[in-house]
């Protein structure tokens, strides 16, 4: 594995990457993404992923990123996988952004082992590291990720919205409104969505939906009624559905309550990565992950403890048409 200052660098960019139960009620099934009136959510697991110090070990990391992208898109090979997000995305040659989430502080953010993995396949995947761009809404939340700071074109890049402002017009959608950073709108070709998957004090979850709060300038103002409908506004504007290609949701830490802060009482690891196409169904499905948990320690659901994500179905209904809630459209692959 190269040191992080290598990585950082750009170097040996062209090295070659090797190759139970939801109790959600949903069918499993171990084939690739084919049922074209389905969403199909990967949930890769690995029990092991946490070292005896409580640390993450790097390695198994990246094999079971590799094994959740791969069953993901069908593709044997982790670089044969890559190459197909890259060109379906239409980011050939063109800047990649990984949206991370730092706000819940070092103790519940997308972890940096995990964004440079990816970084390190999509360049083995052919993407120049100057064309790879971490970003988040500041510096402060990037490092609370454990990321590094870095404008420098020739490498891989990671800087916040502070850096590069946001847009002059306000955009408008439904009954939502908003400025959008300018590496959005702006920078990147295509972005992939990396959450971690929390409990929310307001909105019951925050996951691969809420992410997007970090793209706008002013997120405090899509809060009320328990974020919806604003989250489902958010993720109806036009850019956030044409660029938004992917989600790599980081459940490998979590927390099930008290969120979307550090909550070291209320931690755990379901050593995870949640990976889809359809951020209404991952939200779906990370709703039954957090109920499932809070059930297992004897707290009530997020239903009945007066904080139901009701901006799901928001998003699923006619008017935002996001994707789908209902189980039965969605297909679970356990890996």
């Amino acid at each position: 594995m190269k040191s992080r200052r290598d990585f950082l660098k750009g170097a040996a960019t062209g090295a070659v990457i090797l190759g139970a139960e939801s109790g959600l009620g949903l069918t499993r099934t171990l084939e690739p993404q084919t049922d074209k009136d389905k969403a199909t959510v990967v949930i890769a697991r690995d029990p092991a992923l946490h070292g005896p110090d409580g640390k993450l070990d790097e390695k198994r990391v990246g094999e079971l990123l590799d094994r959740a992208i791969t069953a993901y898109t069908g593709r044997a090979k982790p670089v044969d996988a890559w190459k197909r997000i890259v060109l379906e995305g239409g980011a050939k040659d063109k800047v990649i952004g990984l949206k991370t989430n730092g706000l819940g502080g070092k103790g519940i953010s997308t972890h940096a082992v995990l964004v440079y993995a990816i970084a390190e396949r999509l360049q083995a995947a052919g993407v120049k590291p100057g064309n790879i761009l971490i970003w988040d809404r500041n510096a402060r939340d990037l490092q609370a990720c454990g990321l590094t700071i870095s404008t420098d074109p020739s490498r891989v890049r990671c800087f916040g919205s502070d850096v590069s402002g946001f847009d002059d017009v306000v955009e408008k959608w439904g009954s939502s409104h908003a400025r959008f950073s300018k590496i959005l709108t702006s920078e990147c070709a295509m972005v992939i969505n990396l959450p971690i998957l929390k409990d929310h004090s307001m909105s019951g979850v925050t996951f691969a939906m809420k992410n997007m709060y970090g793209v706008v300038e002013r997120p405090q103002d899509l809060h009320g009624g328990g974020c919806n409908p604003g989250v489902a506004d958010l993720n109806a504007f036009p850019v956030i559905r044409q660029k938004i290609k992917l989600t790599i949701g980081d459940a490998m830490t979590s927390v099930y309550e008290g969120g979307p802060g550090f909550r070291p009482e209320h931690l755990w690891q379901p050593n995870a990565l949640i990976v889809g196409e359809d951020r209404v169904a991952m939200d779906q499905i990370a709703w039954g992950i957090l109920d499932k948990k809070r059930a297992e320690v004897g707290l009530k659901t997020l239903e009945a403890a007066g904080r139901p994500p009701r901006y799901i179905a928001t998003a699923a209904d006619a008017t935002h048409a996001l994707g789908v809630n209902d189980p039965q459209r969605i297909k679970l692959i356990e890996v």
